[in-house]
């Protein structure tokens, strides 16, 4: 018979065990004790507290440690590396030569470089402060055969311990009982269901109770508990972004440029027998034009504009080299549940006998249901329920149909793995006589309740075509008039994909990235969720990297697969680890503390929305809008701002080759400075001043993953710096030896040449192709630029701090700028030519 009805409402039912995670795909495995599993030795008196004490002095309390750095020498640190050396050897050169003005600006820039450095750390120190606060506090423990409270620390391994409805699991533990728990593992796992525990099986540290209790054997604490080994991966985990590591080669560049020019230039002075103050003026001036003093302000900059325009689009940035970052990735780790997924169970196309309705099915398992359980299997069949029967039947959502109404119910059991409902007719507007009962459960207990009916048979092979793609299942049967229970057919659930998944890993594809799905879910329904959202289904079991296999091998397993199932912390960790060190840079979503070591291991660690603190804190992004769609436009801005700002260290290493090339050229050659330390601290303020606004310049970023070839921006770098060496020393020579320029004059000439010729090579870097082929420069810039070199025109002409250059060579500097631009330009993609032709020849000899 077909009747249109709703449950009502009176107790609750347990999720039953074959739907939980643990249960496996087709929700038909039972809980089963482990052989080997023998009850310890404290059972059931619990440690003495000598024995207890004994234990805690050898494996230690049972917390996360910490350690403790001194933050004076934490800060200190970021003054000992290349760049600051060079900073910081311009700065004792000021006060030796006492140029004061120079001490207060190099300081300044020293010590902000060194401040905004410090506070960008610490990312390790509070993602195990977040785990830290996922931990019980007290625990119920037997000691000297009493049972007492005591400090979570206390615990020691042997201790017998009890954990109840809502308790978290104060350390790993092994289940006494011989009932069965649900346990919430999700900020374990990310998985929202709920898994069943039995006698004999684990209970890690961090999960919740959500159903039962049982006294528990204490094996793991601290460092050996879940969370301690989850910890530990945190504090290991962490790479060098690319972006400090190119800002390191460029450093080391420099630094080995200016030693070996001062070197040279020193020996000539010496040899000449020059004064050593002469000396020691030469060395700041050749030490301040050498230092990129702008270039950790210009990076910033650059990112932080990027991490602003990305907070706009609902992603937080709070590491910002993983701006950078991001444009690199040529794998992205996602994890599946409420990333790929909603997140939450839906009921799929059931299968129904003949003869059968699903209105029918649908209409049973509601009855078979509670609404205040809070279970979410529960409150999908209730809400599905009401959604497809609602409109066929006003009465559905009052709890009133044709007066039908529950009027017993027994509760999930987890010895008969079903509940059951009787169902009698009340005064409704069709009162008739007789009750009837329902039930829903695993399949293979509702095929057993059903024996006799035929469509039972069935029931088996069903519940496995629904296990093979992943989806759990659920039975439903109802007694007909002569009291015999009948198949109404099995209800598949599964947690369906987002609606802009699809696209948003078609999205990720077409940018060069290979999304791989790393869950802690089983495999069947990842392949089917892979299957659905145009990944590869090439899943693997986490059993695979635990088969002994060489790493190398290990290594190339990973890389070829398209993700992996049931995972746990160590796995998504080692998963990262590996793909890095096969030459990949690895983005990693997730949400759980079980992500933690993951997420700080990776290039770019991700936190989707709703993630756990734990993960927030380990992540260099957050997401705050649900699934991965802001991703796929973070990726394209991310290799703008890389674009960005390869052009301005290409400009910054061309324009120090520049500088220090001509200093060094004059002094060997003529043993004439030609231009006073004033000029060059002067230059850096203008230029590099203007050049801060390329963080909102316009250019194209690459459709493919984009990383630092430093051997690439090394080269063209050189080559122009060197053309633009030998172009101003052109001009000097012109000045002194053709027009007989006095010295002031020369130096007038020299630094306007150095200050437009400088700030036009950023338009020969912005771009590979002609400097008309890029995007116009972003107003910003355009402005800033123009304004600097008006400023240095004008102080040049006018002579302010300087000898009065005149406007006809202000004007013939203007114009011998401009054609050593043309010719820059073009010298550029001669370089960029030869460049491509060696790396095609390279690729062609490796194949």
């Amino acid at each position: 018979m077909s009747t249109d009805i709703v449950p009502s409402t009176p107790t609750v039912p347990a999720t039953p065990a074959a739907l939980s995670p643990s249960a496996g795909t087709a929700g038909t495995a039972e809980a089963e004790e482990p052989e080997d599993f023998e009850p310890p030795a404290s059972w059931p008196d619990g440690l003495t507290t000598a024995e207890a004490h004994r234990l805690l002095r050898e494996h230690g309390a049972n917390e996360i440690a910490e350690e403790h750095k001194n933050p004076l020498r934490e800060f200190l640190r970021y003054f000992w590396a290349p760049i600051p050396w060079m900073i910081e050897t311009a700065l004792i050169l000021s006060i030796v030569v006492r140029h004061w003005v120079d001490v207060i600006i190099i300081g300044v820039l020293l010590l902000v470089n060194g401040v905004v450095a410090f506070l960008e750390e610490h990312e390790a120190a509070n993602a195990i402060a977040a785990l830290k606060q996922r931990l019980a506090t007290e625990a119920r423990v037997l000691r000297d055969g009493v049972w007492r409270t005591e400090a979570v620390r206390e615990l020691v391994p042997g201790d017998i311990v009890r954990v109840r409805l809502g308790d978290v699991v104060p350390a790993d533990v092994r289940a006494l009982g011989s009932g069965t728990l649900d346990v919430d593992q999700a900020a374990l796992t990310g998985e929202s269901l709920p898994v069943e525990r039995g006698r004999g099986e684990t209970l890690y540290s961090g999960s919740v109770i959500v159903r039962g209790e049982t006294d528990a054997v204490v094996e793991g604490t601290g460092a050996n508990s879940f969370f301690g080994r989850t910890t530990a991966l945190v504090g290991e985990a962490g790479t060098v972004s690319h972006l400090q590591q190119a800002v390191l080669k460029i450093g080391n560049y420099l630094i080995l440029l200016a030693v070996a020019l001062v070197t040279l230039t020193i020996v000539v002075s010496v040899a000449r027998g020059n004064p050593v103050l002469s000396v020691l003026e030469f060395a700041l001036v050749v030490v301040i034009a050498s230092v990129p003093v702008a270039l950790p302000a210009v990076m910033s900059v650059t990112l932080a504009v990027g991490a602003r325009n990305l907070a706009k689009r609902g992603a937080v940035v709070s590491n910002l080299p993983a701006v950078e970052e991001l444009g690199s990735i040529d794998v992205l780790c996602s994890d599946k549940t409420g990333t790929l997924t909603e997140n939450r169970l839906a009921i799929l196309d059931p299968w129904v006998p003949d003869g059968i309705g699903q209105d029918d099915l649908l209409g049973s398992a509601a009855l078979a249901s509670r609404a205040e359980n809070g279970d979410p299997i529960d409150r999908i069949v209730i809400s599905t329920a009401t959604d497809r029967l609602a409109d066929r039947d006003a009465g559905w959502d009052t709890g009133w149909a044709h007066g039908v109404q529950v009027t017993d119910f027994v509760p999930f059991d987890p010895v008969t793995k079903r509940t059951e409902a009787t169902v009698g007719f009340g005064p409704g507007p069709n009162p008739a006589p007789g009750t009837y009962h329902v039930s829903k459960g695993a399949p293979q207990v509702i095929a057993r309740l059903c024996d006799g009916d035929p469509a039972a048979e069935h029931v088996a092979a069903i519940a496995d075509s629904f296990a093979a793609r992943g989806f759990r299942s659920l039975g439903v049967a109802r007694t007909d008039e002569s009291g015999a229970w009948r198949l109404l057919g099995i209800l598949p659930l599964a947690d369906p994909p987002r609606e802009d998944t699809a696209d948003t890993v078609a999205a990720a594809n077409e940018l060069g990235v290979s999304v791989k799905m790393v869950t802690g879910d089983q495999v069947a329904i990842s392949r089917e969720l892979a299957r659905q959202i145009g990944m590869g289904d090439n899943i693997l079991n986490t059993h695979a990297l635990d088969d002994g296999k060489p790493e190398a091998e290990l290594a190339e397993l990973v890389e070829i697969s398209d993700g992996f199932a049931q995972v746990f912390p160590e796995h998504k960790y080692r998963i990262v680890k590996m793909l890095q060190e096969r030459g990949h840079i690895v983005g990693m979503t997730g949400d759980g503390v079980n992500d933690a070591p993951a997420l700080k291991q990776a290039d770019a660690g991700i936190a989707v929305a709703d993630a756990t603190d734990a993960a927030r804190a380990a992540a260099d992004v957050v997401l705050l809008t649900p699934g991965l769609s802001v991703i796929s436009h973070a990726i394209g801005q991310a290799r703008e701002i890389i674009q960005r700002m390869v052009n301005y260290a290409t400009y910054r290493i061309t324009e120090t080759i520049r500088v220090l090339g001509l200093i060094t050229l004059t002094i060997v050659a003529y043993n004439f400075f030609p231009v006073t330390a004033m000029m060059i601290v002067l230059l850096a303020l203008l230029n590099d001043g203007a050049i801060l606004t390329i963080a909102y310049d316009k250019v194209c970023g690459s459709h493919r993953p984009v990383t630092w070839d430093m051997r690439s921006v090394l080269t063209v770098a050189t080559v122009l710096g060197v053309v633009g060496v030998a172009e101003t020393f052109l001009l000097f020579v012109l000045g002194r030896d053709v027009f007989h320029l006095s010295d002031g004059l020369i130096h007038s000439l020299v630094y306007l040449s150095l200050s437009v010729s400088g700030q036009l090579t950023i338009f020969v870097t912005r771009t590979k192709g002609r400097f008309w082929t890029s995007p116009a420069p972003a107003r910003p810039l355009l402005i800033a630029v123009c304004a600097a070199q008006a400023i240095a025109t004008l102080v040049t002409a006018f002579g302010v701090g300087m000898t009065p250059l005149g406007w006809g060579w202000a004007a013939a500097v203007w114009g011998y700028a401009l054609c050593c631009f043309l010719l820059e330009d073009q010298l550029k993609l001669a370089v960029h030519w030869f460049l491509d032709r060696r790396r095609s020849v390279g690729a062609a000899t490796a194949r």
